[in-house]
């Protein structure tokens, strides 16, 4: 019997092509492919596949909450498929319970080998990333401050942050004055930096 996989992808033409190249997996087979996290709840809770695919742009909080809940349903997985993957990103999937990470630079050999050992229950993550990560003790911010630090390093307004996060504007300057406070930093640019050379994010 195959492997029952559900792949969730919000853009259609890469979630098709996911799938196509799925197909081409030997002992695994397509449960079904969704395009946004609620249909990708309402699926996984009435079908149980073996796995859930999340393909998504390595920085979504929305995507890891939704893969941390279809991890909490009878014997579904979530791997995450992404061009990149932030620090606290990891640090999330990892510690949340998400069976792996890859990226969407590997070798399809190497995307089929992480189905099949996340499905056999091993869990599937780069290991010096890992280690690294989580090794970070000595960061003094915490996880949605971080976030917040990425998407300003990003480029994002503090409203596109906000948005993105689902917070508001306010809350979203509140963890940045907390962030430089926190760092002993001159203002949000020098925190960022402060972060990225401790690489944090």
């Amino acid at each position: 019997m195959g492997i029952n996989v559900l792949v969730s992808d919000k853009k259609n033409v890469s979630r098709h092509a996911l799938t196509a190249l799925l197909e081409q997996g030997k002992g695994i087979q397509i449960a079904g492919s969704v395009a946004d996290n609620l249909e990708a709840i309402e699926f996984a809770d009435t079908h149980h596949p073996d796995v859930v695919i999340f393909s998504f742009d390595g920085a979504d909080s929305n995507v890891l909450t939704v893969a941390e809940k279809i991890t909490g349903l009878p014997g579904c997985r979530c791997l995450l498929l992404a061009e990149s993957f932030t620090r606290s990103v990891i640090r999330q999937a990892f510690t949340g319970g998400i069976a792996g990470m890859v990226q969407q630079s590997a070798s399809p050999y190497r995307f089929f080998e992480s189905v099949h050992r996340v499905h056999q229950g091993e869990r599937v993550f780069d290991t010096e990333l890992t280690v690294a990560v989580l090794g970070n003790n000595d960061c003094p911010l915490s996880q949605r401050q971080l976030s917040v630090l990425e998407r300003l390093a990003q480029g994002d307004t503090l409203s596109e942050i906000a948005a993105q996060l689902h917070i508001s504007d306010g809350t979203v300057r509140n963890y940045l004055l907390s962030a430089v406070t926190k760092l002993g930093a001159r203002n949000r640019i020098d925190a960022l930096r402060i972060a990225q050379e401790a690489h944090w994010i």
